[in-house]
Formats: structure tokens, sequence, C-alpha cells
């Protein structure tokens, strides 16, 4: 199966129009696009095939989703920690972190995450989504320069932070090799996926027919109780 992507542009107007039009708080989506992360995790690595992960969040949306993530990893079984080393502002995440905290979800340091990448059976990239615009600002060219020579698998949310939404991976920096081994992509792909190579996951089990409609995309057919459906890159990186 083949879906289309939408541009940056689109995916915030998108954003809005659940919002504004369609009811939905911000904190629902971001619930539901941390749930679609844990539910990928789970589904390319089960927990009798590695119970640590480690969850690294950026200041803004794509690090929320992380967030929810690492909660819904902790109810699934898993041992989740967190690296957030920007934390973002808004009370939302405050929250978020909170309800971490009280599952006793360790939040680790600058220091011991070198040693935490080492450890770990799985990395979530949730520090980039698809207002990225770059360039990359510290405490960042260190930490993706890390995780693109990280050994274990690394799932990126929407999309692999340092990538172009439309160009894809840098031409040269921190980023540059970066290929991450899942892809999980919220509402529908953006157009960076043409660069992507590996497994790709579509989240966001929400989008009724008019939206999809009035933005050009395809309404994916989510099985079961599934929150995210595998979609197919073939080898030179399509869609």
């Amino acid at each position: 199966m083949s879906l289309r992507a939408i541009s940056a542009k689109d995916a915030a107007s998108l954003d809005k129009d659940l919002m504004e039009t369609g009811g939905w708080s911000l904190d629902q989506l971001m619930e539901l696009a941390g749930l679609s992360v844990a539910q990928a995790v789970w589904k390319v690595m089960p927990p009798n095939a590695g119970q640590d992960v480690l969850v690294v969040c950026g200041p803004g949306n794509n690090g929320g989703d992380g967030l929810v993530a690492a909660r819904h990893l902790s109810h699934f079984g898993y041992r989740p920690s967190v690296y957030y080393p920007k934390e973002g502002k808004n009370e939302l995440y405050q929250r978020l972190k909170i309800q971490l905290q009280n599952l006793s979800i360790p939040f680790i340091s600058a220091e011991k995450f070198p040693s935490a990448l080492k450890s770990s059976d799985m990395l979530v990239d949730a520090i980039f989504g698809f207002s990225f615009g770059g360039p990359l600002r510290e405490p960042f060219p260190s930490i993706i320069s890390q995780i693109e020579s990280a050994t274990i698998p690394v799932l990126s949310v929407d999309a692999p932070s340092s990538w172009d939404i439309e160009s894809g991976p840098p031409k040269g920096g921190p980023g540059a090799k970066f290929m991450p081994t899942v892809l999980v992509s919220l509402s529908a792909p953006k157009p960076c996926v043409a660069f992507y190579q590996g497994r790709h996951f579509i989240g966001g089990r929400f989008l009724t027919k008019a939206l999809t409609d009035k933005y050009g995309l395809d309404l994916p057919q989510y099985q079961g109780v599934d929150q995210v459906l595998e979609i197919r890159v073939d080898g030179e990186g399509k869609l």
C-alpha cells in the first residue's frame, strides 16, 4: 500500500483544522500520536525481544509525543527512560513529565546519555517533527551525532531528526548519514520519506474522509484495534 505525502505547510494547516473545526485538543492529538509510536515499538520489538527503550525528546510537540509514548511503553511492559535535554515550556509538557515521574520512569542526565545509548535495546527519536527548519542548535548537534552512530535500532517520530521535511537528510554534518530503522509518520507521510529506507508505519487513526479529501490524502485501512499500519517503501525509498 502506498500513501500520498503532505507538505509541512499543509500538515500545519491540517493540525489547525483538527483543533479549530474538528473539535480536537492538542493533548488529545498528542495522546494518539504517542500511542501510535508505542504500538509501533511493540510491533518491531515486543517486550520479550528487549525492554529497555531510551526516548529522546525535543522541546516541542514531537517531544511531547515522545513523553506520551514513554508512558504507554511503561504500561506495555517496557522499561523506558527519557532524555529531555531542553524541556518544553508549555504547561502540557510539564504535566506529561509529572505523569512519567509518577510511574518512576527515570529522566537521565547529559552525562549519562552515552552509556544509556549503549545499554538500551532501542531508541525513540522524538526530537524534531514536521516543523523543523534547521539549522541544528546546541545541544542537538552532538545528540544527533551520537544517535546517528548508535548500534541499536532507532525509531523516529514523524521525521528523522535533522532531516529537512522536503529535501531529506542534510548534505553534511550531524544527521547526514542518519537512517533510522523505523519511521512512524503521523497523520500522513511527509515528503522526506522519499529519501527513507527502512520500516515505515503510518499512525493517527482519527482523520475523517472530509479532511483527507480536502488535503488530497489517503485514508489508511487500519486493522482491528491497531493505531498504526505498516506501509512498504520500495528499494529507492519512494512511497
